[in-house]
């Protein structure tokens, strides 16, 4: 065989091959595209552009757009869960867990954040009636939050710094809500000082 032949045989098997990349920095590009744009307005280009992928390489990892946003959509819980957990941990009293909890959402809605908008709100607007499957997704992430914000005012009553009369469910409710919301005022490009006020003001809730 000559060098040529075997150049061209090289050639051919490495274009069978799976094209290898960073999983994590691909999805970290493609849910900044979900989160700006939302599903529907994204395109595969846009995500072969932004995760640096040719349309064969995401058709092969993840099926089809609906597989990179729930690929997506499950590191952005991951990360973000992190996080949350981190600032809850800082803080010492169950009072102030739950400002930390609230916080963590204040601190993603204003700036260059708050313009990106978030991945599981955006979810919840497009795929609601659309599509069972993810809208479950979201469905999990909401409760998931619900219920931390729960279990941590049941702390606050605990050690004593939120009061008994609070209806811990209805208030996990109710920040829910708030801090979603925040993530869709954020958009509009509201000041960070506007919306640690908003959340100075949620806190009585629990007062």
């Amino acid at each position: 065989m000559t060098d040529a032949s075997l150049k061209l045989d090289e050639t051919t098997r490495s274009r069978g091959r799976p094209r290898a990349f960073d999983m994590d920095a691909a999805l970290d590009a493609a849910l900044r595209v979900f989160s700006e744009r939302g599903y529907h307005a994204t395109s595969i280009s846009d995500l072969t552009e932004a995760m640096g992928l040719a349309s064969g390489s995401i058709y092969k990892a993840f099926k089809d757009k609906r597989g990179v946003f729930l690929a997506a959509f499950t590191r952005y819980r991951q990360l973000g869960r992190r996080r949350l957990e981190a600032m809850i941990a800082s803080a010492t009293t169950g009072r102030e867990k739950v400002f930390q909890m609230v916080m963590y959402y204040t601190e993603l809605s204003h700036g260059e954040a708050g313009r990106k908008g978030c991945l599981v709100v955006g979810g919840a607007n497009d795929f609601a009636l659309l599509d069972e499957q993810t809208a479950a997704h979201v469905a999990t992430a909401f409760a998931a939050d619900e219920k931390l914000m729960a279990d941590l005012i049941h702390t606050g009553q605990a050690d004593g710094t939120i009061p008994q009369t609070v209806d811990a469910d209805a208030a996990a409710l109710a920040f829910l809500c708030f801090t979603k919301g925040l993530r869709v005022i954020g958009k509009t490009g509201r000041s960070q000082q506007e919306m640690i006020a908003a959340t100075e003001a949620a806190m009585k809730l629990v007062t």
